[in-house]
Formats: C-alpha cells, sequence, structure tokens
C-alpha cells in the first residue's frame, strides 16, 4: 500500500500489526500531519484525513493531528451511525431503518462535511438527529433536526 492515497492520506510505512492484530500503516495527510491508521479503515474509506477535515465545532477552527478513530466529533458519530442504521444489514438497528426502505439521501451518504454543513453543529450533547416533520422518511436537508429525546418521543412513526 505505501505510495497509495486515500481521500487525503497518502501511505508512507507500514508499521505492523497494533496489539489487538490490526493492520497499521503510517500516512501523511494533505495537510502535513504524519498519522498512523488501520489499512482496514483507509481501505473502506472510515477514514479520510487526520482529522483535519472534521471540523471542530466546539472550537470553531479545523483541528489537525491527535486524533483516533474513536475520537471524532459528535456530529461525526452521529453521521457514522445514521449510515449505519440505514446501510448495515448487520448493525442491530437496521431492522427499523434500512431493512424498510429508510435511506440517507445521496448528498450526506459519502460526504460528512455536506452533512455537517447542512445540519450544523449539535446544540447540546443531548441532541440527536431526527427525522422531523416525517418520521418514517429518509434522512436529508429537509427532513431532519438534531433533536431532544422528548422532541423525539413526540415525533415517532405511525
Amino acid at each position: 500500500m505505501i505510495g497509495q492515497t486515500f481521500s487525503l492520506l497518502t501511505v508512507t510505512e507500514f508499521l505492523g500489526p497494533s496489539p489487538q492484530g490490526h493492520l497499521m500503516w503510517q500516512c501523511r495527510c494533505a495537510c502535513g500531519t504524519v498519522v498512523s491508521k488501520r489499512g482496514s479503515h483507509l481501505k473502506n474509506g472510515e477514514v479520510k484525513s487526520c482529522g483535519c477535515l472534521f471540523s471542530s465545532t466546539r472550537m470553531g477552527r479545523l483541528r489537525h493531528g491527535g486524533t483516533s478513530e474513536r475520537a471524532h466529533s459528535p456530529e461525526y458519530r452521529s453521521w457514522i451511525n445514521m449510515r449505519q442504521r440505514c446501510r448495515n444489514p448487520k448493525n442491530n438497528r437496521y431492522q427499523y431503518y434500512g431493512a424498510i426502505g429508510v435511506v440517507v439521501c445521496d448528498q450526506w451518504v459519502d460526504s460528512f462535511e455536506t452533512f455537517l454543513t447542512d445540519m450544523g453543529p449539535k446544540p447540546t450533547p443531548s441532541h440527536s438527529i431526527d427525522r422531523y416533520p416525517n418520521p418514517a422518511g429518509n434522512y436529508e436537508p429537509t427532513n431532519c433536526r438534531w433533536a431532544t429525546a422528548t422532541e423525539q418521543r413526540h415525533n415517532r412513526r405511525n
């Protein structure tokens, strides 16, 4: 994989297996930061940069380096979980979303940046994505909002 580019990351060196057995690769991001990433995450597109693509909405600036797959913004985790519910039959919530035809719109499915631009930052950590005004509709800009658990309870499918 040395020399291959995955989004903004170019593989520079094989680092060997992690303690958990994942094959790790050193990469240089287009921003200049050097990071180590799992080969499987590079290949499946789960990681696209050192973390500089992910807006630190709480800080109002871009983050560079120092991130790991588990340390993404709350908005990024919401985006990943939304996609998993709709696209991954092995996800434990798939039966309530993807299996009944709920999809993520084309502009969001492969672009966290577009999702974040459309949705904006979560107002508080207790907010999560809600399909509103149509709780049976798809995940798309005209049918999504950040909502509290109480607001979501009042917005249920029939």
